[in-house]
């Protein structure tokens, strides 16, 4: 027997949100809709300029296993925090969440805990301004191979090849899990991250068991602007791959079989954390044996779910709306 149903490997960042229109953003010179790293600096001025704002422990990989363990599954967590105020509330809140922290907060560490930045404009954009602090920092030594050789799944962050201590603890960590009979998969996070890493992520589509991503995540792996040629190209590649459209259909591919999985239009009140959600229940489905179009129809459940209100994380019970579709 596992200890964990799955494990996740990522950056440990407190989201702090706030509402935002485009005038402010103009103002305070924030790229819409995307995600920007900052410096300290520039996210203490961010982080004062932010009315009525509220916080709840983060990142990408983090939030997927949060829902994860929401969703009544053994998880655990590897990630880094000082031991500061917003370190402690980052492990109490995922622990609260029933996630394992795997890692203390670091007492003898220089850099502050990681914290994002997130203005969600009217129409549910979110733009995300995130200062990494310690969480850059994680390396080979927060990695626990028994922690990792413990799991049936892991899901790694690959945000984490920005640093060469992550691409090794990412490295150390799908090794042991594989070598222990678990399979191993990324998130392309991002598609500024898969232009940065091109290389390794075609080798690591190659290597590991699943790779989940958006449209535009493939087609920068694939350096096309045809979907259908990347999606191609990758299934020749890639064990199972998950491609998810932003309100239209979700594409899984295993070897020969692929399902299309509908999507019911939903208008976000703020889209953060939806593809996060999407790999929650995706996820599942694959930990709990479902076939692959119910794995991508409660992967898309949980993303509405998510976008339907303020916060990365999920306010209702999943796994109830999960059984109201037949699922469970």
């Amino acid at each position: 027997m596992k200890t964990y149903d799955v494990i996740g490997i990522g950056n440990a960042i407190v989201d702090v949100i706030a509402q935002a229109d485009d005038s402010f953003l103009d103002l305070m010179g924030i790229q819409k809709g995307i995600m920007q790293l900052v410096e300290q600096e520039r996210g203490e001025v961010l982080y004062a300029g932010m009315k009525d704002r509220w916080q709840a422990p983060g990142g990408s990989v983090a939030n997927t296993i949060a829902g994860l363990g929401s969703l009544g599954l053994k998880t655990g967590f590897i990630g880094r925090v000082r031991d500061d105020a917003l370190g402690r509330f980052y492990a109490e809140g995922m622990a609260a969440e029933g996630t394992d922290f795997v890692n203390p907060p670091v007492a003898a560490a220089t850099l502050p805990t990681s914290r994002s930045m997130i203005f969600v404009s009217p129409d549910g954009e979110r733009s995300m301004n995130t200062y990494l602090g310690i969480s850059a920092d994680l390396g080979t030594e927060d990695v626990s191979e028994d922690v990792a050789a413990n799991a049936r799944i892991l899901f790694l962050e690959g945000y984490l090849y920005d640093k060469d201590k992550g691409k090794a603890a990412f490295e150390l960590t799908s090794r042991a899990t594989r070598a222990a009979g678990g399979m191993a998969g990324i998130s392309l996070s991002d598609p500024f991250c898969v232009d940065r890493h091109r290389a390794d992520f075609r080798r690591l589509v190659k290597e590991l068991d699943y790779v989940i991503g958006n449209e535009h995540e493939w087609c920068s792996l694939y350096q096309t602007e045809d979907l259908g040629t990347a999606l191609e190209t990758a299934a020749g590649e890639c064990g199972l791959l998950v491609c998810t459209r932003s309100g239209h259909d979700v594409v899984v591919i295993r070897g020969e079989e692929e399902a299309v999985v509908p999507v019911t239009p939903v208008t976000p009140v703020d889209a953060t954390g939806a593809g996060d959600q999407f790999a929650a229940g995706f996820l599942y489905g694959l930990a709990t044996g479902a076939d692959l179009a119910t794995s991508g129809r409660m992967g898309c459940i949980a993303a509405a779910e998510v976008i339907s209100h303020y916060g990365a994380r999920p306010e209702k019970d999943v796994k109830t709306l999960f059984a109201a579709e037949g699922l469970v």
